[in-house]
């Protein structure tokens, strides 16, 4: 079985070095990158199983990263740890509740390491929307006859309505009567 690669993006080796020693050694191959750009060719030549990324960064800032991974088919769904020692310097950018990735405030402790690793691969496995730009799935092979059913539905409906507007007159009608 592969190995699984967790690529730790900060520009502070010691946050770099922390992080590799608070995983279990030898079960993750942990790559590092020291800044954006370094980072986005690490991105597209590994492949990564988890990204934690620092929002505050040199050459390509956290933020431009994130955005790149968001609006790649397929770089959008691997697991994203966003760590940052100010949370509402990522909230400005990313509005809370964090849907499809986690967030862990530095400095941070290695039960909440972990804790924001899980939470970043539940949430990178919900349904979302493709990357816009991105190709868009294949349309269903008759897309009309599912709109012809619906029509006939509505039709169907409307004669129902109409009906039951009659049946409502002629109630009120017979109300009146009895009240007279």
């Amino acid at each position: 079985m592969a190995q699984q690669k967790i690529l730790v993006i900060d520009d502070s080796k010691v946050i770099r070095m922390r992080v590799k020693e608070m995983l279990p050694a030898g079960a993750y191959e942990i790559l590092e990158a020291k800044d954006g750009e370094e980072a986005m060719n690490l991105i597209r030549q590994t492949n990564p199983n988890l990204i934690m990324l620092d929002f505050l960064l040199p050459k390509m800032s956290g933020w431009e990263v994130f955005q790149e991974i968001q609006k790649d088919p397929n770089l959008y769904k691997i697991p994203l740890v966003l760590m940052s020692g100010r949370k509402e310097e990522v909230t400005e950018k990313i509005p809370e509740p964090f849907e499809f990735h986690s967030f862990v405030e530095k400095p941070f402790e290695k039960n909440q390491l972990v804790a924001a690793i899980r939470e970043a691969i539940a949430a990178s496995k919900k349904p979302r929307p493709q990357p816009k730009g991105a190709a868009a799935p294949a349309a269903p092979a008759a897309p009309t006859a599912d709109i012809s059913d619906l029509q006939q539905k509505v039709t169907k409906l409307e004669a129902e309505v109409e009906n039951l507007k009659k049946q409502l007159v002629q109630l009120a009608t017979f109300v009146k009567q009895r009240v007279k």
